[in-house]
């Protein structure tokens, strides 16, 4: 199963986000999505998943704060704000402990991050809508089989985020 992730659209849905997400079986938002007709477009792709972040009051259509979904087995929860993964906001640390994920998705910070900690996977797509600095504008592909997740990769969306992906990888972990 391919499941596309995307964040911090900011009402911005770039063609080349679509077409980086479409074969995907399932989409992940992680939030600032900026407008339902975003989700809308998305969902001609695929079903959709969504967290809305701190630019959409934490509401935007049926995506609320904290999204949970278990896909081809493996657990996801989504949140906009973590903060950081090796010390995430005490909100998210106490979701985790009523109940464990496989992958923690989030946006907010528009930096990409890919990282395992204690066993779960922590992933941030970065920002698919408008450049902020110099970080990269990209979504992520993760592929799940049979309960695990046995891949995943970032699309950069236009040639100077693809140096911009690697400069700002994992950089909330530093």
């Amino acid at each position: 199963m391919r499941i596309g992730v995307i964040s911090d659209t900011h009402g911005l849905l770039r063609p080349e986000a679509l077409s980086a997400l479409r074969g995907a079986d399932h989409l992940l938002h992680a939030g600032d999505i900026g407008g339902e007709e975003v989700l809308a477009e998305l969902r001609k792709i695929a079903p959709v998943t969504a967290v809305a972040g701190n630019v959409d009051g934490f509401r935007c259509g049926d995506a609320h704060e904290n999204a949970r979904v278990e896909l081809d087995g493996v657990r996801f929860y989504l949140t906009h704000i973590l903060d950081r993964p090796h010390r995430p906001r005490p909100e998210v640390q106490a979701a985790l402990r009523r109940e464990r994920a496989d992958v923690v998705v989030f946006g907010h910070s528009h930096l990409p991050h890919d990282e395992v900690l204690s066993g779960v996977r922590f992933f941030n797509p970065a920002s698919a809508g408008p450049r902020r600095f110099d970080y990269p504008v990209s979504v992520g592909m993760l592929e799940v089989r049979r309960g695990r997740l046995v891949h995943s990769r970032f699309v950069a969306l236009d040639a100077r985020s693809e140096g911009a992906l690697e400069r700002h990888m994992n950089q909330l972990s530093r």
